[in-house]
């Protein structure tokens, strides 16, 4: 790909041919906030808060739809730019019922962000409330549209990424708002609780329902791990705190799953503090499981297959691999049975 330089503040930058403003300007750490941009959706162009000066074009420009070109010089914190990025702020401040001091997403809103940025502290305009009923119908995601600021994002999410086609804008006017198939409560449609409109909404009008009054951003730690459910092998974030899970998001820009996860994923991670969950393995002795340690419980298997193999021959033994297991993980169980106890007795779970 070809490479073009640009100037963004006075600050010469390298970015890839193609690359929005918007694009050159985060991969160079400059700020220049944004509410319908997302990496993983079509360029938007319809919050407007992203804009900025460009040298030789009139007006202000929206630096998520314009192309960086070789040479181009940008402005992004001219008295013009932040005196028009803070009215149309504090206009989706006004819009709707954005109440930061109870809302489960402060701390990790990215309207609360900008507003901030800019140094807003309340609106100047009216304030809109929409008294839309909150819908609880979904047994995972909470919707309180009176929150939505109509960014689009969980709507591209749901039909170009998720390719489920649930959510669409409906109505006109002032009643305009995102529904659910032909406006019905989530838990009734067609929704299959993939979380992808979750994870993509900018705002608290969509929201895990199990997180909700579980701990803020700034309680919660991050960790990294790799999904259990399948051997795909997509990257999660789990949201830790007092050593239990909270949530979980999937990790954006990272193979394979860039961001998405299943239902599956996102929301199956009650088992991991089940009170019956097995915590260590288990040693069958005089008729009784009991409790063993790891190196106890591999020796004594070890002991048991040889046996077998010795008294039976290998093709007595059967190696079934798990789903929720890596690929890795199952080719080491395959090369282990063929090449440690020598039978080509492999299968899994998953097999059609």
């Amino acid at each position: 790909m070809k490479t073009i330089s640009l100037n963004i503040d006075g600050k010469y930058i390298r970015t890839t041919e193609g690359n929005s403003i918007l694009a050159a300007a985060r991969e160079s750490g400059i700020y220049i906030p944004t509410l319908c941009y997302h990496p993983r959706t079509r360029q938007a162009g319809k919050c407007r808060i992203c804009v900025v000066e460009v040298k030789g074009l009139p007006g202000l420009q929206v630096s998520c739809s314009i192309q960086a070109q070789d040479g181009m010089v940008v402005l992004t914190n001219t008295d013009r730019v932040i005196e028009t990025r803070k009215m149309i702020v504090e206009l989706y401040l006004s819009s709707g019922r954005h109440d930061c001091l109870s809302c489960e997403a402060s701390g990790e809103c990215e309207l609360q962000d900008a507003a901030y940025h800019l140094g807003i502290t309340k609106s100047g305009f009216p304030v809109i409330d929409k008294n839309i009923p909150v819908d609880h119908s979904s047994p995972m995601i909470i919707r309180d549209m009176n929150k939505c600021i109509q960014c689009y994002r969980c709507i591209i999410g749901c039909d170009d990424i998720a390719v489920n086609e649930v959510l669409d804008m409906g109505y006109r006017g002032s009643k305009m708002t995102v529904v659910c198939d032909t406006d019905k409560p989530m838990g009734k449609s067609s929704c299959v609780v993939c979380g992808e409109c979750v994870q993509l909404c900018p705002t608290g009008a969509l929201v895990e329902k199990k997180a909700v009054g579980k701990g803020r951003t700034w309680e919660i730690e991050q960790v990294k791990t790799t999904c259990p459910y399948c051997g795909i092998g997509c990257q999660m974030h789990l949201h830790v705190k007092d050593n239990k899970i909270i949530k979980v998001t999937g990790v954006e820009d990272v193979e394979p799953n860039y961001g998405s996860l299943c239902v599956k994923g996102r929301f199956g991670y009650d088992f991991v503090h089940a009170p019956d969950r097995l915590k260590t393995p288990m040693i069958r002795k005089d008729g009784r499981l009991e409790e063993a340690g790891w190196e106890e419980a591999l020796d004594y298997t070890a002991k048991r297959l040889l046996e077998i193999k010795q008294k039976h021959g290998p093709d007595s033994i059967v190696g079934i691999g798990c789903a929720r297991s890596t690929n890795e993980s199952n080719y080491v169980m395959m090369k282990f049975m063929r090449m440690a106890i020598g039978t080509n007795n492999v299968d899994h779970c998953a097999r059609t």
